[in-house]
């Protein structure tokens, strides 16, 4: 039985890498977004994004298993509502981003970063770990200016792989680092 937050956000880092494999997946889907964009146009890259979004959780729970995070977390975790309910705000925004792609194209992607980044802001609070500020207000930073550049739709797409590859990488890093320590604390 879960019985404190900090116990609650320790078993999701646990369970879930401190979410690098899901970053790091999201990542993988922009990437692939960016590259249909440029090879077959925006409204290609934007279902993409759309449908590769709908496959982050399963890849994400493959991938981690093949680098040892099971992706899973205690059933009694309070938490993991939180986790549904961010996942369904999102959901829920995706119509808008589609909406103003209809006035110019790229701005999907832009509103994506945003809307991305906003749930990633959510996700402190899930795992107790403030490098999800840097990376939420990182992914709206690039959007608004991205914005304001006027860039178009694969360098939009472009941004978000990369931040998300990196950002995927250092808390995965992170969470291998942790586990060692945390693994020689309790041996010692």
């Amino acid at each position: 039985m879960i019985n404190s937050i900090k116990n609650a956000q320790n078993d999701m880092r646990t369970g879930y890498g401190y979410g690098s494999v899901g970053v790091f997946t999201s990542g993988l889907v922009w990437l692939a977004s960016a590259l249909a964009v440029d090879r077959y146009g925006s409204n290609t890259g934007m279902w993409t994004l759309i449908i590769g979004g709908m496959m982050i959780f399963p890849l994400s729970t493959l991938i981690g298993k093949l680098v040892g995070v099971t992706g899973k977390h205690d059933k009694s975790n309070p938490l993991a509502k939180a986790a549904m309910e961010g996942t369904v705000w999102m959901i829920m925004c995706i119509p808008l981003a589609y909406g103003v792609s209809m006035v110019q194209p790229e701005w999907f992607f832009q509103s994506m970063l945003l809307i991305i980044g906003g749930r990633y802001l959510t996700f402190a609070s899930l795992y107790g770990l403030r490098m999800y500020w840097i990376l939420g207000c990182l992914l709206g930073l690039a959007a608004y200016i991205l914005f304001a550049l006027q860039a178009d739709a694969f360098i939009s797409a472009l941004a978000g792989g990369v931040i998300e590859l990196v950002f995927g990488i250092m808390l995965y890093v992170y969470f291998k680092k942790r586990a060692v320590t945390d693994f020689s604390e309790t041996a010692g």
